[in-house]
């Protein structure tokens, strides 16, 4: 049963609770709490898609990477749908699609994969210095912080003001995350920081999302009390857009994830 919400609207797990099935479809109806102004903060509108995928589908194996596209905003009443695009001996690749009054507002495939014997090796890469999240300093929301940041708990990774490079880089963790499949916590908190460009923008303005790619590097992603490391960082920003690089590491400083996203940056 959905628990009352609280001012800082749903948890993830209410969120999750909402999205009923309806024959070949889902539903849900009042996200309240996860917008970003008059469109759904990336991380959970993708975690509603992923959701849709794994419960259509619900023997499918680990996921492996996804390909996103923010087409449209995303209000907090969504119909959702998933379609295997096809399925073989070991990789299954799964088609959802968030709809809002009639609209495509959300595209996504995502490449579920079962482990087969190797032919080679490479571990992820690892960082081998960085500040714990239990001795870094916490970042708080601030007024103007959308309600789905109370949800988090962010904590500085790098010194005050920056590093020199165009990056953000925030330890994060869920405040509510038990119960979560862990794919779909890293999904749901994976776009959570603003673009590194930030950083080099010579005036305020928005920016937006206008897709995200991803790979996870190995299954099982594990981490010390929910905190994962997370890092965004600009490659080329001109004429209002930037490439963005995305990482993700556990407390140990493996990385579990690395995605490529564009963003549009106004003002």
């Amino acid at each position: 049963m959905v628990q009352d919400t609280d001012e800082n609207g749903l948890t993830l797990l209410q969120l999750a609770d909402r999205l009923e099935r309806h024959g070949d479809l889902f539903r849900l109806h009042g996200a309240a709490g996860w917008m970003q102004g008059r469109t759904m903060y990336g991380g959970a509108s993708s975690f509603i898609a992923y959701l849709a995928a794994s419960r259509m589908f619900p023997e499918l194996p680990p996921l492996r990477a996804a390909q996103i596209g923010f087409i449209g905003p995303v209000g907090e009443d969504i119909e959702a749908r998933a379609t295997m695009l096809r399925t073989g001996k070991s990789v299954s690749h799964v088609e959802t699609t968030l709809w809002c009054d009639g609209v495509l507002a959300h595209r996504a495939t995502w490449l579920f994969g079962k482990a087969r014997d190797g032919n080679g090796h490479k571990p992820a890469d690892r960082l081998m210095h960085l500040t714990q999240p239990e001795e870094a300093e916490i970042v708080p929301a601030s007024p103007r912080s959308p309600a789905f940041i109370r949800r988090l708990e962010l904590r500085r990774a790098a010194p005050r003001g920056g590093d020199g490079q165009i990056a953000v880089r925030r330890w994060v963790r869920l405040l509510e995350r038990d119960g979560l499949d862990p794919y779909a916590e890293l999904v749901a908190i994976g776009d959570t920081l603003p673009p590194g460009s930030m950083r080099a923008m010579e005036r305020p303005g928005p920016l937006s999302s206008i897709n995200w790619s991803f790979t996870l590097l190995g299954e099982n992603p594990m981490t010390r009390d929910g905190w994962w490391l997370l890092e965004t960082a600009s490659n080329h920003m001109a004429d209002g857009f930037s490439s963005e690089t995305l990482r993700m590491w556990n407390t140990d400083g493996t990385e579990v994830m690395r995605g490529l996203q564009s963003v549009a940056i106004f003002g």
